[in-house]
């Protein structure tokens, strides 16, 4: 609870302060310190600012800076303590209790893209976050708890961001979230490889008076490049602790969140407040800003008024608009003008630059006196592997190769844990066949739930194997390579070289791939990014293509599946090219991009990102497919007709008529008729249900929409499938599990038999693949789609994938009419 939202008369605990430096200082030596007992006088007639007692005295706060302090009610307080009486009581006892007990400690993870924030993320709250190498992988803060020495942490990732100037979405993201939630502490997370341009960031916190703790990492690769770095001395300089860590080996994570404490309990030596000196021209700026804020306190409740006069001066667009949200406030504004005019005219550049330049020449003194380089000068394994694989002749085909090379094993190696996964379903299948009788209930669970949700969950090792070549090639920083391979072909087709990564993203699934979107600056290109995604194949479409590949294309399997991918691809660029065209026929941005060096990802690491995307897919089993399933098996297995039931019982009474004659009389061993009998009940059972389907009221649904799909050469139940693969593409594998029934429990070989027994053709596998990969991506995608540009671009993403999917269809089988 937020003393903000204390009502009048009510009296509460203080359990915490928060906020920058100054500003907490400021309260604290108001008397709001843990501990105390406070109580709302009255509020103002326009209900702000709020009267409170505290300690004998009247002290008037805004509601907005009364909420960062965080109060428990006196009942609270009193259940806590476990005694009652008198105020000075209660606050004596609570300041015992709290002396040395638990506390709650809120922490924010902050760094550059690369710098291994998430993996030491990971590890320290034990979370399996994706960890990517490049730029935008966190897209939103991930949140988790621990418990450390007495102490409780809530560990915050927040998004990559080079810098807090509010340019990207991540760098607004993590300002507004060092701002409006003021953690307690920050850990800023160092590449100990890349220092200068890491600590720029370091800088900006400084300005911001926050308390932080650096975070060392990657400190390994520091110690074997030979270069002696005096971190102690460094931090001592800063005002800032650091601390060396391995995140992916959990070196010195214990170490870190002891610091953490240290600095949140006030202990540490090292922490201080430093100013950077700007140079006489900005400093002026800072401090005719500055003090001019300070005459309206409600300017600078949530940010150091240093750091709000240094954004005004580099005229942030935020800040000003922060600034003028209630008027215009002109005074404030001429001074910024006069002030940014003057500097510019001294130096010839705008102010940002300048105070760049001199952040960054801060931090090149202070390495000057920690920092010495290796006097070993050798060149780094990432320009040996760059001089290859971004080489301007085999950079393509390599690239090329690997995902093939991705393909090829996804189906090669998937094809042994994928038989004993049907094995396992089969045997569950006539385990339930053998032990029920015949009924609703046995149809439902080894046709609904059994065939349905088994006939999917036999491709997980192909989608492990999928995410698991994926996720090397990212944790590698591979992938990076790859987006500066494909710049300049991106670049032809209207879509910037960043865009590539979102795009390989969708491999994997469009969702993240969506989201993922948000490290492109330019609106334009995120939207164009989007709109062309889902032509991406996710591994939820993953299953279908193995299925029909396994069915029809056996010996050449790799090479087809490759180019469905690859049609995909070339499908997107010429969307792409059209899509520029018509809505963003504009100039591109500038491709910049960090190239991070390689790094060979921990086993552990890759399958957490591995596991944790299969993990999805089998929540996916449990909730989405089997719902589906059972909806499916329900709609083909009603209404039910009296008539054709009763024909079918009297075939089955004379089937074990006969086989009990035969038994009386003694004709043939025993053994061999109840396997007759048994095999006639079972194909009797089969051909009801087959006769039932066609009068069902799926077959209904079916057959009402043929004319759409006959075209295209589907029968009903090809159609049908399709249109339950809109909530989930897995579904329409398991759609035609339960509608192409086989007689040995929809495994995915008896699956491809059936298919086969049905008229299923290659030129309808070719067709049906293509059109699974071109239409509608999923609900999930266009919910990603409707937040992340707007439900009008979801709804055009939703009708031009539609008619996209069913007029190249349309052609292709054209075409191969022509040749087959």
């Amino acid at each position: 609870m937020l003393l903000s939202e204390l009502k009048t008369g009510e009296s509460a605990v203080i359990v915490k302060v928060k906020g920058y430096g100054a500003f907490r200082k400021r309260l604290n030596e108001m008397g709001f310190i843990r501990g105390k007992v406070v109580k709302a006088i009255k509020n103002a007639p326009l209900n702000d600012p709020i009267e409170y007692s505290i300690m004998g005295y009247k002290v008037s706060l805004r509601r907005k800076e009364a909420a960062f302090i965080e109060i428990v009610s006196i009942d609270e307080a009193v259940d806590i303590v476990g005694i009652s009486g008198e105020i000075t009581e209660v606050e004596d006892a609570l300041a015992k209790h709290w002396t040395g007990r638990d506390k709650n400690i809120n922490v924010a993870f902050v760094g550059n893209p690369n710098a291994g924030k998430t993996t030491l993320y990971n590890y320290i709250s034990g979370s399996s976050e994706h960890v990517g190498n490049y730029s935008g992988v966190t897209v939103e803060a991930k949140e988790a708890s621990l418990r450390f020495e007495g102490y409780h942490f809530n560990v915050v990732d927040l998004p990559g961001t080079y810098s807090l100037s509010a340019y990207s979405n991540e760098e607004k993201f993590v300002r507004e979230y060092i701002m409006d939630k003021a953690p307690d502490v920050v850990i800023n997370v160092v590449d100990a490889s890349n220092l200068e341009r890491n600590l720029y960031l370091s800088t900006q916190l400084i300005d911001m008076d926050v308390k932080s703790v650096i975070a060392l990492n990657m400190y390994d690769e520091l110690e074997r490049s030979g270069a002696i770095f005096n971190y102690r001395e460094l931090g001592e300089m800063i005002g800032m602790p650091i601390v060396p860590t391995v995140g992916a080996k959990g070196r010195g994570i214990k170490e870190l969140l002891r610091e953490v404490i240290e600095v949140y309990e006030g202990r540490s030596e090292t922490v201080r407040h430093i100013h950077i000196n700007y140079g006489e021209e900005i400093e002026k700026g800072i401090v005719a800003i500055r003090t001019e804020l300070e005459q309206e306190k409600d300017l600078i409740y949530k940010a150091s008024p240093r750091f709000m006069a240094l954004m005004l001066l580099e005229r942030d667009e935020e800040a000003l608009q922060f600034v003028t949200r209630d008027g215009p406030r002109e005074s404030l504004l001429g001074i910024i003008r006069e002030q940014s005019a003057r500097i510019e005219a001294v130096y010839g550049e705008n102010v940002e630059a300048v105070v760049t330049d001199a952040k960054y020449g801060f931090i090149s003194g202070a390495l000057k006196e920690t920092y010495k380089e290796s006097p070993v000068n050798r060149r780094r394994k990432t320009e040996y592997i760059d001089a290859i694989v971004t080489h301007k002749l085999f950079g393509f085909p390599i690239f090329l190769l690997f995902l093939f090379l991705t393909f090829f094993a996804t189906f090669s190696l998937g094809e042994y844990p994928m038989s004993w996964i049907e094995s396992g379903v089969g045997a569950l299948g006539d385990f339930v066949g053998d032990t029920m009788s015949h009924g609703p209930l046995k149809d439902l669970l080894i046709d609904g739930i059994i065939g349905g949700v088994g006939g999917v969950i036999v491709f997980l090792p192909n989608i492990l194997i999928l995410f698991l070549f994926i996720s090397f090639m990212e944790d590698t920083g591979y992938m990076a390579r790859a987006a500066f391979i494909m710049d300049k072909l991106m670049h032809k087709i209207g879509l910037h070289g960043k865009s590539f990564i979102p795009l390989i993203m969708g491999f994997g699934c469009n969702v993240p791939a969506i989201m993922a979107t948000r490290t492109l600056e330019n609106r334009n290109d995120r939207i164009l990014t989007i709109l062309i995604n889902p032509l991406m194949s996710c591994s939820a479409r993953l299953p279908v293509y193995i299925l029909l590949v396994g069915a029809f294309f056996e010996e050449y399997a790799a090479i087809v599946l490759f180019g469905i991918y690859l049609f995909g691809i070339v499908m997107a660029v010429l969307m792409a090219k059209l899509f520029k065209r018509l809505f963003f026929y504009k100039e591109e941005a500038p491709f910049v991009m960090e190239l991070p060096p390689y790094r060979m990802p921990t086993l552990r690491t890759t399958l957490i990102h591995m596991w944790n995307k299969g993990e999805q897919y089998l929540k996916k089993m449990g909730g989405i497919i089997m719902f589906a399933s059972i909806l499916i098996w329900a709609l083909g297995y009603f209404p039910i007709d009296k008539k054709i039931q009763q024909e079918y019982e009297i075939q089955k009474a004379e089937v074990e008529a006969a086989y009990d004659r035969n038994v009386l009389v003694e004709v043939g061993d025993a053994e061999q008729l109840e396997k007759e009998k048994t095999a006639k009940l079972e194909s009797l059972h089969r051909q009801e249900i087959r006769e039932r389907q066609e009068n069902s009221y799926i077959s209904r649904m079916g057959r009402a929409m043929e004319p759409i799909w006959a075209p295209l050469g589907f029968d009903w139940k090809a159609g049908v499938s399709l249109l339950t693969g809109v909530a989930a593409k897995e579904v329409v594998v398991s759609t035609m599990a339960v509608l192409y029934q086989s007689d040995d429990n929809t495994s995915a070989s008896s699956l491809e038999v059936k298919l086969k027994e049905e008229g299923f053709t290659t030129m309808e596998a070719i067709i049906f693949m293509v059109f699974v990969l071109l239409y509608l991506p999923c609900f999930a995608s266009l919910i990603a789609i409707d937040k992340e540009i707007g439900y009008k671009w979801a709804i055009f993403v939703m009708g031009y994938t539609i008619v996209l999917a069913w007029v190249v269809c349309f052609v292709l089988k054209q075409m191969l009419d022509l040749f087959m």
